[in-house]
């Protein structure tokens, strides 16, 4: 009969093989990985992987879930239910942003997603509709609640998402792609904090002439 133990063991099968396929994918890309190797590496048969992932995008839906999706769920959730200066929050988002991307397998997902983007065009469409379909349209209305409360200036709030995540993706894309990284390291805490100084002036609302 089976034991507690045996099951503990099966429950743990999804993460070691999203773990092995993560490392592979890495390492020599998304498609040159086989499920065969994703299988050996994990330390099961092939066969057995099949019953937890029908198909090898199918772990690499699930990576993108495990990694990114509890940062994203708490971020939408703070969006959906907030009203007012959206700066503050904008902040605080960013934050969690960074937060999350500092532990190394949540970090590995969007700069899989940048460099394979080309090569795979699956996997830049897995991620839109799993991660930017659902953020995109939600910082859009956080912006556009500001404008109408006349906390931040009339700007366009589709543009604006846009310049509230492009820098991040920037500095990502320079150090991944390009290996151009800041002297000081890596330094998302310090790009965040710049970045937004520079925001925040920008969205300042206009001051009525007297």
């Amino acid at each position: 009969m089976d034991g507690p133990k045996f099951r503990r063991r099966a429950e743990a099968r999804p993460d070691e093989v999203l773990d092995a396929a993560l490392a592979l994918f890495v390492q020599q890309g998304f498609a040159r990985t086989t499920v065969d190797q994703i299988a050996r590496r994990a330390g099961i048969s092939k066969g057995a992987l099949y019953l937890y992932f029908p198909s090898k995008k199918a772990v690499l839906e699930s990576l993108v879930r495990r990694a990114l999706m509890p940062t994203a769920d708490k971020a939408l959730a703070m969006v959906a239910r907030y009203r007012g200066d959206p700066r503050p929050l904008i902040r605080q988002l960013l934050t969690v942003v960074a937060t999350g991307l500092r532990e190394h397998d949540a970090f590995q997902v969007p700069k899989l997603v940048i460099r394979e983007a080309v090569s795979a065009p699956e996997i830049a469409e897995m991620y839109r509709r799993e991660v930017l379909d659902r953020a995109i349209p939600a910082l859009t209305a956080l912006l556009a609640q500001g404008i109408e409360g006349g906390h931040i200036r009339k700007v366009d709030p589709g543009l604006t998402v846009r310049s509230v995540m492009g820098p991040i993706m920037l500095h990502v894309l320079l150090a991944e792609i390009f290996g151009i990284r800041p002297a000081e390291g890596y330094g998302l805490d310090r790009l965040i904090d710049n970045h937004l100084s520079i925001l925040f002036a920008g969205l300042e609302p206009e001051k009525a002439v007297s």
